[in-house]
């Protein structure tokens, strides 16, 4: 069975802000981006240096430090300098609380 803990109240996380979570150790970055909630590794794969106020564009999230891209929805590289992929987590938004499955 799927299990969802909830990490935040969606009042907390108004459209274009971003926000860093841990989940039973896992950090993670929420970006609420044009209306949808998405949670992907916090630390980017490049230095491991947190992605926290990174620009988003066109579900992309820009690191901060060198500006690798990520696609949100799915953590797949986007720009260099990073070739790895960060993970993504399914996020649900429910009764105004918003709930991430918990990592494996």
């Amino acid at each position: 069975m799927v299990q969802f803990y909830v990490v935040a109240a969606e009042q907390d996380l108004p459209d274009g802000s971003q926000m860093h979570v841990d989940l039973n150790g896992t950090e993670m970055l929420l970006i609420h981006h044009q209306g949808e909630v998405f949670a992907v590794d916090y630390y980017c794969s490049h230095e491991k240096l947190g992605m926290e106020g990174g620009l988003v564009e066109n579900f992309c999230l820009h690191c901060p430090h060198h500006s690798a891209g990520f696609d949100i929805r799915d953590g797949s590289v986007q720009s260099a300098p990073a070739w790895e992929d960060i993970n993504t987590y399914l996020v649900k938004v429910e009764d105004g609380l918003i709930s991430i499955q918990a990592p494996e």
